[in-house]
């Protein structure tokens, strides 16, 4: 029995079952109901909890096997593309063209997590380097942990699914998913793609419905062995504390920005920072919220940005030309666009933007912000930037690493040794040269540090994440 984008179900043990109830799923943009998905109870759950443990306990893949089936399902994606797209932009308000390529990216995706299935591997251990050691032998073995959960958010509904549940099932490991609320469509077709691909039933799991309620009767289950987590900052801290010392990778909140120096070439620079700053309605960890300009350039940068910025088409995230659609809700635009009408009460200066319909807020550029106002000094998640001048680079990092989080920095500059010196101070994760914050490639190793996370992304380097170093010993005398 397949799930519809009219109906997704609930998915234990391979077969789709009905939730106790179910509740709608609407257009983001129109508003419109697209469909229903069930919601799971307490026993569905577990169930979907104890069906992944028994697949794990009962159905070993090799590794081929495991590169063979995840290989499969990419090709299958590839194919159901479009199909995936108009789901991704109906249920999130991502606009089709970049739908288009998370779909494209969620099967590289997969691919990779294939590819790595071969290459995963241990170490040899100089044990004969000690003393007395010289008649044995020493190597280390990765080994799956077992049932993984998946907890995902809205923002990327499908692409985000598939860097947890492809290294995931390409390390050995058995998933049970919990996708965002908003967004339940995304991760079912997932679901059907892989058990198509021949992923054994009961390996891959999906159960639905509010996060609070869900996520912790998930947390409290003993039978998980590691959990991964993209969301807010508070919940990860909340979901740390309830797995007590069973291991979890966390893909948290960021106030992300970005650096241009006054050797930075404008014409790269700004319509990059634009794209950064507004893309999916600036609701991506990366997003640049925070673009710190220096003294010389800054009023030629700020005319460049806000030109780039007039350039991008806002409005039906159905149509092949907007570049920004509607945020996940009304009410999330609306926060956002209080916060945007405190800062502008306290001093600040509204260059761009401002103006909301439902959910769909204006691109918006601030600038005059102080360190206190909430549209810099917390993460606004939403199309809305505030540029900051500076005059030496020493201050500004100092200033750009005075918050909790440490997710991701852009630094434009033609200087190679001011970008290696920015690089080495940023408190960051992740520094991009020459390029904005959100500037991710699905094969690079992606974290934060501070309040931003823990673990690491990027199949090759979750699937280290998602496996146990196990150390053997051999004495051959």
């Amino acid at each position: 029995m397949k799930s519809t984008a009219e109906r997704a179900k609930l998915l234990i043990g391979g077969a789709w079952v009905a939730g106790g109830d179910t509740y709608q799923v609407t257009d983001k943009f129109s508003g419109e109901v697209i469909g229903e998905a069930d919601r799971a109870s307490s026993d569905q759950v577990a169930a979907a909890v104890a069906e992944a443990r028994r697949s794990f306990e009962t159905t070993r893949l090799d590794a081929y096997e495991r590169f063979r089936l995840l290989q499969k399902a990419s090709e299958l994606i590839e194919r159901r593309r479009q199909e995936f797209a108009e789901t991704i932009t109906a249920e999130s308000g991502i606009p089709i063209a970049d739908a288009l390529n998370e779909a494209t990216r969620a099967a590289q995706t997969l691919l990779l997590s294939a590819e790595e299935a071969k290459r995963l591997h241990g170490e040899i251990v100089p044990i004969d380097g000690a003393p007395g050691q010289s008649h044995r032998m020493a190597l280390t073995i990765r080994v799956p942990r077992g049932v993984v959960c998946s907890i995902t958010s809205f923002n990327s509904p499908l692409n985000v699914v598939a860097h947890k549940v492809g290294p995931a099932l390409a390390s050995g490991n058995t998933v049970v998913i919990k996708p965002a609320q908003a967004t339940p469509f995304s991760a079912a077709k997932l679901c059907e793609i892989l058990l198509e691909a021949g992923i054994p039933p009961g390996h891959v799991n999906l159960v639905q419905g509010p996060g609070a309620e869900i996520g912790g009767w998930l947390a409290e289950n003993k039978d998980i062995a590691f959990y991964t987590f993209t969301g807010s900052t508070a919940v990860g801290k909340q979901l740390q504390r309830a797995v007590g010392l069973r291991p979890v990778a966390l893909e948290l909140g960021s106030i992300a920005g970005t650096i241009v120096c006054d050797d930075a070439d404008l014409g790269r620079a700004a319509p990059r920072c634009a794209a950064s700053a507004f893309r999916r309605a600036g609701q991506v960890c990366t997003s640049t919220q925070r673009l710190f300009v220096q003294e010389k350039i800054f009023d030629a940068f700020l005319d460049a940005f806000a030109c780039a910025t007039r350039q991008l088409k806002v409005g039906d995230p159905h149509d092949p030309a907007t570049m920004v659609g509607p945020m996940i809700s009304e009410r999330e635009a609306g926060r956002a666009q209080e916060w945007i009408r405190e800062a502008v009460s306290s001093g600040a200066r509204l260059v761009a933007g401002g103006e909301r319909t439902g959910a769909l807020l204006q691109p918006t550029i601030l600038t005059d912000v102080r360190p206190e106002m909430r549209v810099i000094c917390q993460e606004i998640f939403a199309p809305v930037v505030s540029v900051i001048r500076f005059g030496d680079l020493d201050d500004v990092i100092a200033q750009f690493n005075a918050t909790p989080f440490g997710l991701a920095a852009g630094v434009f500059t033609q200087d190679i040794m001011r970008a290696m010196s920015a690089a080495r101070r940023l408190h960051v994760g992740i520094v991009h040269i020459n390029e904005p914050s959100s500037s991710r490639v699905d094969l690079m190793p992606f974290a934060g540090v501070k309040d931003s996370g823990l673990g690491r992304e990027g199949p090759k380097y979750a699937m280290r994440e998602m496996t146990e170093e196990r150390l053997i010993t051999i004495s051959l005398s």
